[in-house]
């Protein structure tokens, strides 16, 4: 009876086991080699295709430096890095394929489903050593430099995915890229949970990018970038980026933190940031633009705690296609902390934001649309805010007796320090319709010169429970109206 009883064990722990084993694959098997020298980017991409086509499984990388070119992956194919498993990027720029819009990558997909990166292991591609040989070859006058700039516009990121479904990217470490880190365009139920970006090998060097994704989940992440760190965009006008959820990160940037923009030709919808962290960012912790004709609305930010940074919030309207008008409707900010600083928040980086415009004083957090375009619908509730205050009148670029004199710059790009300076301390808000400001405590530490709030064109506004916290500033009005209608404090 014994005997038959492990006999049955051992039939149910192969009949359990057996598609496990048959569907996985150790990249050894396929001759790809973990020596850092050889380049694998043929023994790569044929295990790749061999396990797509029979039927899917996964490819194990085990303790190593495996370097390689561009792989495509392919669906039903799951890439597993282990815990000290390095997959290698080659350094030379023509190991690099380029995918549909002509995004080099080093690894890439297009049209997949049911794909996979996981693992703790770590995909470095060695950027800054790519950047400058993509560089070396501009100025040999091999490869062309759209922008002109002498600085490459066009260089390998780590991850180009582009109209997949069902991806999951998980527990890896990204480092080292030499452009965009990973972009996810118009792909259907994303999973990013638990991996950590480090980019900051060169210039505009994005840590994430969601790009008219319909679907996505980020969770639990950290990422440190030169450029904006978290980035939704949307690049087509038939399309949107919808029903995305950012929860639980850890966000430094060059730039912003969490950043809505700034390309937004088709949209924003139905976006959930929650319980999230910025810190020693040069930008905004949160931004969120409408600037290239998209919809953008029910946007519900929640729970965000952001210290050290340049800007707390900035939103804003532009339109810098004639004719492509935005929108911008519903946003919903909540339960936010942030603390400003009298200095610069990144630096000794390697790749700072660029001073601008000094000197100047600090700037507000802004919602600003246009003068036919307004935001409407805006709700700002249990949050604080705590600026340096001190501002001086000697360097003062606007006063209140001539807001008109604010441009409205519907073409430039849009960043907070766009009009380099603005005549309020905690909030400057124009061309906007219903803004509702609920338990807001605003800070400043020094006495600042400014008023915390200037509503300038704003049509129904009601702020209740809000306070003021300025040294030497009993009798001072902090909540100064122009052009505003409909206003209850």
């Amino acid at each position: 009876m014994k005997e038959l009883k492990n006999t049955v064990l051992f039939i149910c722990f192969l009949l359990i086991t057996s598609p496990l084993l048959a569907n996985d694959y150790q990249a050894s098997t396929f001759g790809i080699k973990s020596d850092g020298i050889t380049m694998n980017t043929r023994s790569i991409q044929k295990a790749i295709d061999y396990i797509s086509a029979t039927g899917g499984g996964m490819l194990k990388f085990y303790v190593g430096r495996y370097l390689t070119g561009s792989i495509h992956l392919k669906s039903n194919v799951t890439i597993y890095l282990g815990e000290g498993a390095v997959l290698v990027g080659s350094t030379n720029p023509y190991d690099y394929d380029q995918e549909l819009n002509n995004w080099y990558g080093l690894i890439l997909a297009n049209g997949q489903e049911n794909i996979a990166i996981i693992g703790k292991g770590v995909i470095d591609g060695q950027g800054r050593i790519l950047a400058n040989n993509f560089l070396h070859q501009v100025q040999n006058g091999i490869i062309k430099d759209e922008l002109g700039l002498d600085r490459v516009s066009n260089r390998p990121m780590l991850l180009y995915l582009r109209s997949c479904k069902n991806v999951t990217i998980e527990g890896i470490t990204l480092t080292n890229a030499s452009f965009w880190t990973d972009t996810y365009d118009q792909c259907q139920n994303l999973r990013i949970n638990k991996i950590t970006v480090n980019s900051t090998a060169y210039w505009n060097n994005d840590g994430m990018d969601i790009v008219d994704c319909n679907g996505a989940l980020i969770t639990d992440c950290y990422i440190s970038s030169s450029d904006d760190a978290i980035c939704l965009k949307s690049h087509d006008e038939k399309s949107l980026c919808q029903n995305i959820e950012i929860r639980n990160c850890v966000a430094r940037s060059g730039a912003n933190g969490i950043k809505l923009g700034t390309a937004s030709t088709g949209g924003f919808k139905h976006i959930k940031i929650i319980n999230n962290i910025v810190y020693d960012t040069f930008r905004s912790a949160i931004t969120v633009q409408a600037v290239d004709g998209g919809q953008v609305e029910n946007i519900t930010i929640d729970s965000l705690h952001a210290v050290n940074v340049g800007n707390p919030i900035y939103l804003v309207v532009g339109e810098r296609r004639t004719g492509h008008r935005s929108r911008m409707d519903n946003i919903h900010i909540s339960n936010v902390y942030v603390e400003v600083p009298a200095t610069k928040p990144d630096a000794g980086y390697d790749y700072e934001g660029p001073v601008e415009g000094n000197p100047r004083n600090i700037s507000p957090s802004s919602i600003i649309g246009l003068a036919d375009n307004k935001i409407t619908n805006i709700t700002i509730k249990n949050v604080e805010i705590v600026y340096p205050g001190g501002g001086d009148t000697h360097i003062a670029k606007v006063g209140l007796d001539e807001l008109d004199k604010v441009k409205e710059m519907p073409k430039s790009y849009p960043e907070f320090s766009q009009h380099k300076e603005l005549p309020a301390w905690g909030f400057y808000i124009r061309h906007a319709d219903n803004v509702v400001f609920k338990n807001v405590k605003l800070t400043a530490k020094k006495k600042d010169y400014r008023p915390a709030i200037v509503l300038d064109d704003v049509d129904g506004g009601v702020f209740t429970g809000t306070k003021f916290n300025e040294p030497d500033s009993k009798k001072k009005v902090e909540i100064f109206t122009y052009k505003s209608d409909h206003i209850k404090k």
